[in-house]
């Protein structure tokens, strides 16, 4: 079992350039997986690794609604397509002691797959988080998929991952950390979460901030 005390987490190459070659699936609810997946690393305090691939001269700067998840840290920056053949990834990875990686990444088919079946050969247990993946092609996303099980990963998604960190609704430490994510990102789940919490239980509606209009200064509103 993931636990957040047993678990590393590597994002691969969010990137505007790999998201533009997305055809497998929806971009934003890859977008909005990895979200949860990212919020939920950090909600548990779970080692992140992010990583990059040619930022300036072709895939541009990690998604910056990702990168806000972790202002901290400084995504390792690659020229490899297979992370694991960087230094400093793997250096990254093996300096946590953790042997459970968990990870999702574009494209499925190059910078999941790759990583994961070496991985795996140097005797890691990985779990690759699908709806947080995505390839040019439903097929390559699928080959890929089925590559890494006959591997040996684990295929899971953002929302499992994270409700198998929580494993218990009685953990108040993480439990509004959770709630608050699924509300934002987990579409059908977190409105029913707001009905059962206001219609239900008689709670108050979830606090947003204010929306605030970014506007050109001395542009009439």
């Amino acid at each position: 079992m993931l636990t957040p005390q047993n678990s590393v987490v590597a994002i691969i190459d969010i990137q505007p350039q790999m998201v533009f070659g997305v055809a497998s699936a929806d971009r934003q609810s890859i977008i909005d997986a990895n979200l949860v997946f990212a919020k939920a690393a950090r909600a548990f305090g779970v080692p992140t690794v992010l990583s990059g691939v040619e930022s300036s001269s072709f895939s541009g700067a990690l998604l910056p609604q990702l990168q806000a998840v972790f202002p901290d840290h400084t995504p390792i920056e690659r020229s490899s397509m297979n992370a694991w053949d960087d230094a400093d990834f793997q250096r990254a990875i093996l300096a946590t002691g953790r042997r459970n990686l968990v990870l999702a990444g574009l494209w499925t088919e190059t910078c999941v797959a790759l990583p994961t079946v070496q991985a795996l050969h140097d005797g890691f247990n990985v779990f690759v988080v699908e709806d947080a993946c995505g390839d040019v092609s439903e097929l390559a996303h699928r080959n890929a998929m089925q590559r890494v099980v006959q591997a040996g990963a684990k295929p899971v998604t953002a929302l499992s991952v994270m409700l198998e960190w929580q494993r218990d609704w009685a953990i108040r430490e993480t439990y509004d950390a959770v709630v608050d994510i699924v509300k934002t990102h987990c579409g059908a789940y977190g409105v029913g979460l707001e009905y059962a919490t206001t219609m239900v239980h008689g709670g108050a509606t979830t606090p947003w901030p204010p929306y605030t209009p970014r506007l050109v200064a001395g542009v009439p509103t």
